[in-house]
């Protein structure tokens, strides 16, 4: 009997172990992969650390059992937003990548704003009184999901969807007038 208590002592601390391992690596991942994306003079380059980013996000959902969530973050966030994003600069098309993401002068003052935010959630975090669930995640957690999509929320999803449609044709329109007119010489007002 105190052998049995013992080894499921040590699995529930394995289990634990892991997953407080798995939480602090991701969360070191997306803090190092945000700031690389504020730092990096290539704008490429700063997309493709903001799809870590994201990939270091879904991470984060699958520790939660919310596969669907971590599968979506993939699919749009990590996929669609930084293929939108490359698809913008390869419209645009720079001459010189190098320099495509300049720092500008309002650095002290984004990073007192940063400041401020951080204090502002670290009280937050220290004054809120958690509580832990100890119910199980359903086994099937993308059923639910899908039928409220597609039930009681459908009209508020298909509009998100023609608003995301609206938006990519009217970026291409504004992408290909200003190259229209960088083509010509003349000023854009």
């Amino acid at each position: 009997m105190i052998d049995l208590i013992g080894r499921e002592v040590v699995d529930v601390f394995l289990s634990n172990f892991w997953s407080i391992g798995a939480f602090y690596t991701l969360a070191l991942v997306i803090v190092a992969s945000g700031i690389l994306v504020v730092l990096m003079k290539n704008i490429v380059h700063s997309v493709l650390w903001l799809a870590v980013c994201f990939i270091g996000m879904a991470g984060l959902f699958l520790t939660l059992d919310a596969d669907f969530l971590a599968a979506v973050q993939v699919l749009v966030y990590a996929g669609a937003v930084c293929i939108m994003v490359v698809l913008g600069i390869m419209v645009i098309r720079r001459a010189d990548m190098k320099f495509s993401n300049p720092f500008n002068t309002q650095v002290y003052a984004a990073a007192g704003v940063v400041a401020l935010v951080l204090a502002v959630c670290t009280f937050l975090a220290v004054k809120t009184e958690w509580m832990v669930s100890r119910a199980r995640v359903p086994e099937n957690t993308v059923e639910p999901i899908a039928t409220l999509l597609l039930s009681k929320y459908v009209v508020p999803f298909e509009v998100a969807a023609v608003l995301l449609l609206v938006a990519l044709i009217g970026a291409l329109l504004i992408a290909r007038e200003v190259k229209t007119d960088a083509n010509t010489g003349s000023q854009a007002d």
